[in-house]
């Protein structure tokens, strides 16, 4: 019975810490970039757009071109962001590969 205490005692120490580690992920900011830095998209760490940035060269491109651009620099600041957040989680845990959104069952 005491192996159990212990490890329900280790399981919500881990969902404690994985709380803090959710609270800090927040505070996160990646620039994804695209078209040789000609559109910049900042994301923050729960995943909300901070800012989209189109330079002027860009923006003499046809719309198709320019949405293009800023879904491509979407994508490369979420893949950052997952990256980031993952290294973040397993620094925490010291757990590689631990996704950062994990929900304990209690």
């Amino acid at each position: 019975m005491n192996n159990f205490s212990d490890m329900l005692s280790q399981a919500k120490k881990m969902q404690e810490k994985m709380r803090e580690v959710q609270e800090n992920l927040k505070n996160i900011e990646v620039e994804g970039i695209a078209g040789g830095n000609l559109v910049r998209v900042v994301l923050k760490g729960n995943h909300e757009m901070k800012s989209i940035y189109v330079d002027a060269k860009a923006k003499k491109e046809k719309d198709e071109i320019i949405n293009d651009l800023i879904i491509a620099a979407y994508n490369d600041a979420r893949d950052k962001l997952k990256k980031k957040t993952s290294e973040e989680v397993a620094k925490a845990t010291g757990i590689p590969n631990l996704p950062f959104d994990l929900k304990m069952p209690f």
